[in-house]
């Protein structure tokens, strides 16, 4: 467990805690010993505020932080703390980020970057296809896609993603041993023999709950250097994607097929407001000014202000996510 032991395990499990107090926390607590001389008063101290919910149960922690190392031990499920120098880089830039990241596969690169491709779970075949192809495209010129794992536009870009040579990667927004859907456990199954990883906030056995899934997005958004929406209705999960990628100030882009989709409003609402649309990878690929992609077309233009088409989304998305 190293000199930490189950110090990480611990802040998992506290419910009334965010992901940004769950830092401090782990930032104050170098060892076990650390966590349990902390009373309820000291962590309202450090965090700022009164603790709303269950009593300070540190006992009841320790059991639950027990098992969760146990079963991680148990399913091949490894993991990597904010205090650890394993941390990926970019993931340090997010306003909340998490307080342990558990996987299962091969941890992404830090040093090549990540393409977000995400959409609505319910695509036109015209939207299916563009995901898969796209996520094809960008991993033959050595991109690796990042996603959610989830039915749709998720999954054809992961598949895509392996099918191209690239180590695809998929945050989930459940414990690593609860996969989901489980349509697509054979597809997780394969993203990790294929060298890419799985990746969660949520420790083992955590179930698959529906706010865990906006949580799951800003991880999503926060390791890709870019994001690129496919098709996407208006009350679509991947807009909080596409909002957290503006608020992080990563690239963001629209499918020009999405646009002309009908299930894509959520995506001519992006554009509308100024995100560039891209026709095929080349268009990406040129815009990160990769060698060898010998794009046909010019670069996107960023007309749009980012942090004004950040705060047009986050007026309109303050409803549940799809997921």
């Amino acid at each position: 467990m190293g000199e930490r032991g189950l110090v990480d395990f611990f802040l998992c499990r506290i419910t009334n805690l965010s992901s940004r107090e769950k830092v401090l926390l782990a930032q104050h607590c170098k060892n076990e010993a650390d966590f349990i001389a902390l009373s309820r008063i000291d962590v309202e101290l450090l965090i700022g505020h009164v603790l709303r919910g269950a009593a300070w149960d540190k006992d009841a922690l320790l059991r639950q932080a027990e098992a969760d190392a146990t079963a991680a031990r148990q399913r091949g499920i490894s993991w990597v703390s904010y205090q650890d120098t394993r941390y990926p880089p970019l993931l340090r830039e997010a306003w909340d980020p998490p307080v342990v990241l558990f996987y299962r596969g091969v941890m992404p690169n830090p040093e090549q970057p990540l393409l977000a491709i995400v959409g609505t779970r319910e695509p036109s075949e015209a939207g299916r296809r563009e995901a898969y192809t796209l996520a094809k495209d960008v991993a033959r010129a050595g991109i690796a896609v990042i996603s959610g794992l989830a039915l749709g536009i998720d999954a054809m870009a992961h598949r895509g993603n392996i099918e191209g040579g690239a180590p695809t990667v998929a945050v989930l927004g459940s414990g690593l041993d609860k996969v989901y859907p489980a349509s697509n456990r054979p597809l997780a199954r394969r993203i990790v023999e294929q060298g890419g990883a799985l990746l969660s906030e949520y420790p083992p056995g955590s179930s698959p709950e529906r706010w865990h899934f906006p949580a799951r997005n800003r991880i999503i958004s926060t390791l890709a250097r870019g994001t690129l929406i496919i098709e996407a209705p208006e009350r679509s999960g991947a807009l909080i994607t596409a909002r957290f990628a503006l608020e992080q100030g990563r690239d963001l882009w629209v499918s020009a097929r999405g646009v002309a989709s009908p299930h894509g409003e959520g995506v001519r609402k992006l554009h509308d407001d100024g995100a560039p649309c891209v026709n095929s990878a080349r268009d990406i690929l040129a815009d990160w000014g990769l060698a060898g992609s010998n794009s046909e077309t010019s670069k996107p233009a960023r007309m749009f202000t980012p942090s004004s088409l950040a705060a047009s989304l986050a007026a309109s998305l303050n409803l549940p996510a799809e997921e």
